[in-house]
Parts: C-alpha cells; structure tokens; sequence
C-alpha cells in the first residue's frame, strides 16, 4: 500500500460537495429498511448456542447482541473479552461499563482457550477492555491468552483487537511478539470527533500504534470506524488516507447504534449508497480488505481477514 500522498489525488472528492453531508437520512422514530436484523438461523448457529448457554460460556457475540451473530458463527467465527467487564475509560459510544475493575483472573487465558475448543471455533476474536489500572496494561494475559488458545486449538487462527495501551512500545511489544494472524485497533471515529467520542484517546496516538505494529513486521492490521455521529463525508475520506498511510491492511464501517440514553446519541444514518462509496474509496487506497455496510461491526468477516 502505497503511502504517498500523491497516490490519492486522482480519486478524492470534490470538496465544494462538503457543506451539507449527503448520503444520509436524519434519525426518527423507526430505524430504516436496512437496519433491520434478521433473527439468527441454522444448525451451527444452533448448536453454538447450545453450547454457549449449557457451559456458561462469555462471548461478545451474545452479551452484546451482535447482529451478525448467526452469520458469524455459521462460519465458525466468534468473538471474546478478556480482562473482565469493567473499563477503565468512559468513552461516549461504549455499552461497557467504566469505574475501578475487578483484579485480573490469571486463569483466564485457559478459560478463553477451554471455550474456543468447546465451539470449535476456526476463528477466534480477542478482544478487552482498557486496563490502565495495569502498569502492563494488560499485555500480560494477552499475550499468555494467545499463548493458551494456540496450545489448545493449533488450528484456529486469531485477530486481537486491541486497546492503544497508551501507545507504550513495550506492551504493545508482547502482543506483536505473540504474533496472531491479525492485530487491529480501531480509530472508531474522525479526528474532530475523538475527543468527544472517545475522550481518553487520542486521534494520533492510534494511527502511531497501527503504524508500529506494522513496521514490526506484523503481517496483517486492521481498523474500524464507525459513522453516523455527525462526521462529514470528505472527514472519512481523510481518516481512510491517514490509515492507509499507516499502511493498516484491513478496514471497516459500520453505523453507530446508540447502545443507551446515557450514550452519544445516533446524529444520522448512512445510507447503503453511501457506505458503497466510501467502499470504494477505501479499495481505490489499497486497502486488502474492505468491509463497509450498516451492520459491519470490527468483527464482520473476519476469517477472511486473514489472508
């Protein structure tokens, strides 16, 4: 992926088009046609579910009401959490809850590992709250639970979505070290917009770690961004060329879905042409993978992500 910005000249949009933010449908009281989920079908679906409910097993899929949950576990996707419930930061779009966390569970890693076996998941997604409680920010059980799943599922590949871990090399080091088949952090939204949506992050920060995890030499990064939180057209085109300088090999867009009434609240909603365009966009920056829809979320396809 190229990271010149003459690269992307040809191809960006007309900024006089900028004023207003066309490609979008203010929020009512019904959710459009396309947000709509169908409920989850099928044997495997089933069958995870069985599985899920009978050993208790913790999965974001279920405890976040995932829309693609059936999809995903159909084909042998899911996604887990680790380092409890409870997040040190408050960011705006987030269901999970923030104050002090419970103390870290250093069996954790085989648990996580026991669950993935049980499901006989190909794909696992590993995923956490942020630890800045920690002095290692958690790096420790994130590393030890890559170690565990690869001991017990030799055959299962991994994405770890991280936290930014304050951008401390030395964290981020030991899950570069681990080396799963894919790291990604999410950039979760435009630059004008992060200090509102996500408070204790930062916009640069995030594009640095990305932007380490590949120069040592991780083979495949990913990030996400969500829309709908009042982010203007030409700001995602420029969050899309400010990953792909990073050299961030996959990414996704989805809509933003207020989780509660104390969350930032939905602005507008993207339409599905919309979404098509910023595809395109992201493809004509040469990105390996781009998955851009209503109901993407980080996870959406991420078996294919891979390769």
């Amino acid at each position: 992926m190229s990271t010149e910005s003459t690269t992307f000249k040809s191809v960006l949009p007309n900024k006089a088009n900028n004023t207003t933010n066309p490609g979008t449908i203010p929020v009512g009281n019904k959710k459009p046609d396309w947000l709509r989920v169908k409920l989850p079908v099928g044997k495997k679906y089933t069958e995870l579910r069985g599985l899920v409910d009978k050993y208790k097993l913790n999965t974001i899929c279920t405890s976040g009401s995932c829309p693609n949950m059936g999809e995903c576990w159909g084909d042998g996707t899911a996604t887990f959490m680790i380092l409890g419930n409870i997040c040190t930061r408050s960011c705006g779009f987030c269901g999970v809850k923030t104050g002090k966390p419970e103390t870290v569970e250093w069996d954790e890693p085989e648990k996580v590992a026991r669950s993935i076996k049980i499901m006989s998941i190909e794909h696992a997604v590993i995923t956490s709250v942020d630890r800045d409680d920690l002095k290692d920010g958690g790096s420790i059980i994130w590393a030890e639970t890559i170690a565990a799943i690869r001991r017990a599922n030799p055959n299962t590949t991994m994405e770890t979505l991280i936290p930014d871990f304050q951008g401390d090399t030395k964290n981020i080091d030991r899950l570069i070290t681990a080396a799963p088949e894919v790291i990604s952090h999410n950039l979760e939204t435009v630059r004008r917009l992060t200090r509102e949506v996500r408070i204790q992050a930062q916009y640069d920060r995030s594009l640095e770690v990305l932007r380490y995890i590949k120069a040592q030499g991780q083979r495949r990064t990913k990030s996400g961004i969500m829309l709908g939180l009042g982010e203007k057209k030409e700001e995602v085109f420029e969050s899309l060329r400010d990953l792909a300088n990073a050299n961030v090999d996959v990414v996704t867009l989805g809509q933003y879905l207020q989780p509660s009434k104390k969350h930032l609240p939905v602005k507008e909603y993207i339409t599905p042409e919309l979404f098509k365009e910023y595809e395109v966009y992201a493809k004509s920056l040469g990105f390996k993978h781009v998955e851009s829809s209503a109901l993407v979320r980080s996870s959406y396809h991420a078996k294919k992500h891979v390769n």
